[in-house]
């Protein structure tokens, strides 16, 4: 049963996106629906690296879209995240530079990362060793932290409710969100924007997660071909680059100033497995947990769920686990209802990956259409309908993003369509 429907329901209002498949939402989605890669081959200073793939963002087009100041200061994640932040209020109505009809006091920005904006860090450490203290910028300080993309993002718009940065691995997004909706759910905010942004898709992150074997090595030569959730053929995931933004209200907010809504976040769970640093508990117990929670919470029950967006990083261990979990928690509709890992074609945008992810889920119940699973050649779990290759119309009014990371983060939240 769920126990909030006497508290605020939580609609969501605007969507943004800087993804490797496009610079906006609407395009990220017409890409996804098409079934596209935005995997490339990196630039030749990853030429002495065992990968050499990933999803990058086309900066020309970002750049064209930030002011000078903004391109020097801001770190490449905190400026995709300010792009989809900028994006998804402007599509919920919101236009800057003229007064919003929302209480500024009520205003809470969260930003997602699960890297942080290493870039500049890793700028900053270079300034060191070659020049010297006084080569360090004084904006690394700023700029540098997990909160940078909600500060920098409050003080243009004027917004003073909380804001602050969420990290929680490749789980923060999804954490964002939830912890977004449990704040207007409960009546501390009216609106809550998540914006997810990371560019990870660096030598030094690259090295690091290469080192860890973690990720996909064996389609460098072939980058369309390598991120391949649920096929037997995977290596790893892709690293990607980019950033997504959602705008959550209380349905009170929307109405009153005639906002257009067509999605409601309903559920949210999140645990820890308390098992392993970087591997998922063999049986998914913590996943299996995140998903009943999430549940539970919307007031779902199991075989209600006309669409789930697997985690689905295209790693060994995460692919079977998921299932497992999938499988325990639904019971036989697991086998009957749409799966699809969207990060066959995004790659992987680590704390971007949750919001993104819910966002094709939003666009998936508007537009009845679920997102393929692409590179599932030689499905290794054939009982479950994981919508290979294409994509597919399906009435979708309850769906299910679940989002997992290392350091055994679990995360799953429950969209539904406005009724």
């Amino acid at each position: 049963m769920n126990t909030h429907r006497n508290e605020h329901r939580v609609v969501v209002t605007g969507l943004g996106a800087v993804t490797p498949l496009g610079v906006g939402a609407e395009e990220t989605w017409e890409a996804v629906t098409a079934g596209r890669s935005g995997i490339r081959a990196l630039p030749d200073e990853y030429a002495d690296h065992t990968v050499r793939i990933g999803g990058l963002i086309d900066d020309a087009r970002v750049d064209a879209l930030l002011g000078h100041t903004e391109r020097r200061r801001l770190s490449r994640s905190s400026q995709y995240g300010v792009l989809a932040g900028r994006e998804a209020v402007s599509a919920a109505g919101l236009k800057p530079g003229e007064p919003w009809p929302i209480d500024l006091d009520r205003f809470v920005i969260l930003s997602a990362s699960g890297y942080g904006p290493t870039e500049i860090l890793h700028e900053g450490t270079r300034a060191l060793d070659t020049r010297g203290p006084r080569a360090v910028s004084p904006y690394l300080s700023i700029f540098g932290a997990t909160d940078a993309v909600s500060s920098y993002l409050s003080v243009e718009w004027g917004t003073r409710g909380a804001n602050q940065g969420v990290s929680a691995a490749c789980a923060s997004g999804t954490v964002g969100l939830g912890e977004g909706m449990r704040l207007i759910r409960h009546g501390y905010a009216d609106a809550v924007l998540v914006i997810g942004s990371e560019d990870a898709v660096t030598p030094q992150d690259m090295a690091s997660t290469a080192n860890m074997r973690a990720l996909a090595s064996t389609f460098n030569d072939q980058p369309h071909r390598a991120s391949r959730p649920f096929d037997r053929g995977r290596s790893g995931f892709v690293m990607s680059a980019g950033a997504a933004a959602i705008l959550l209200e209380s349905e009170e907010s929307a109405r009153t100033r005639g906002a257009d809504y067509s999605a409601v976040l309903t559920g949210y769970g999140v645990t820890s497995d308390a098992h392993h640093a970087t591997a998922p508990h063999p049986e998914g117990l913590g996943a299996r947990r995140a998903m009943a929670q999430a549940l539970a919470d919307a007031g779902v029950e199991a075989d209600a769920v006309d669409y789930i967006n697997a985690h689905g990083t295209s790693t060994r261990y995460n692919d079977e686990s998921e299932l497992a979990a999938i499988d325990h928690v639904l019971g036989e509709h697991a086998r009957r209802v749409p799966i699809s890992s969207t990060k066959s074609m995004t790659g992987h945008m680590i704390g971007a990956a949750g919001v993104v992810e819910a966002m094709f889920c939003v666009q998936a119940m508007r537009d009845g259409t679920v997102p393929p699973t692409i590179n599932l050649d030689d499905p290794e779990f054939p009982g479950f309908d994981l919508v290979p290759h294409h994509a597919r119309a399906v009435d979708v009014s309850t769906a299910l993003s679940n989002s997992f990371g290392f350091g055994g983060h679990n995360a799953s939240v429950v969209l539904e369509r406005a009724a």
